[in-house]
């Protein structure tokens, strides 16, 4: 049996995210196996390495499939991208050993969250940026975003529900770019919580707004209350960006 690498990108606005649910068809998951499983004859399950939430984005993702097909990596690719919804896309798809599984040796994830920061707003990145009207204070952002860098217990900046599972993640890096009213953060780690990104977003927007002080973070992360942290930021401005391998 052979195991198949894709790297994908997908437009999430319309779709339920990326996991297979058993109430709706309406996700990437559901869409990619059912045109994988046609392609081979097969059951096809495809494991990808992270889930995206609902209206999130993906620049790169890595999916991987075991299958017993005879097409080559370029026939699966052109079949994926002829009969896939125009807003998922198959960029490649190559042959990997057996035992790579795209989630479990994924070893870090870069996301990007876009904010739209203007006087005038923008009727093209509207489905691809958070919309902000007011200025925001960078510096006190990038301050803050010193204190998340690093090993942290993430709890207060996620809306995960279990007390048994770790809440322990390592953020390698935050850079908060802006050019124009193109307002970019991206965030490097080795691994992210329920909503993590959007909650980290939502709490450093509230810094650049004057609601909260970049001294704040270090006691929001030791209280590990997911109410001391700031709003979650809508989904239309995340990426998943890429993701890194051994």
């Amino acid at each position: 049996m052979r195991n198949i690498k894709l790297i994908m990108e997908y437009d999430g606005t319309r779709y339920n995210g990326w996991q297979r649910l058993g109430n709706t068809e309406n996700t990437i998951q559901h869409k990619v196996e059912n045109v994988l499983s046609r392609m081979t004859g097969e059951n096809i399950e495809a494991i990808a390495s992270g889930r995206t939430d609902a209206g999130v984005h993906a620049y790169h993702q890595v999916v991987n499939f075991k299958t017993n097909t005879t097409m080559t990596v370029e026939e699966i690719r052109d079949y994926c991208n002829q009969y896939l919804p125009h807003d998922i896309v198959v960029k490649k798809a190559e042959e990997v050993e057996d035992r790579f599984h795209a989630r479990y040796h994924a070893t870090s994830k870069k996301y990007l969250y876009r904010i739209w920061n203007g006087k005038i707003p923008t009727a093209f990145h509207r489905k691809y940026t958070h919309y902000i009207l007011h200025d925001l204070d960078l510096d006190a952002m990038r301050k803050a975003a010193a204190y998340l860098v690093g090993e942290h217990d993430f709890r207060a900046f996620s809306s995960v529900k279990s007390k048994k599972k770790s809440t322990v993640r390592t953020l390698y890096s935050i850079d908060i770019h802006k050019e124009g009213s193109q307002l970019d953060m991206m965030f490097h780690g080795n691994g992210f919580l329920y909503n993590m990104v959007r909650i980290i977003v939502g709490t450093l927007i509230e810094v650049g707004e004057g609601k909260m002080r970049p001294e704040d973070i270090p006691e929001i992360m030791a209280g590990k209350v997911r109410a001391h942290a700031g709003v979650t930021a809508p989904a239309q401005g995340l990426f998943l960006y890429e993701v890194y391998y051994d």
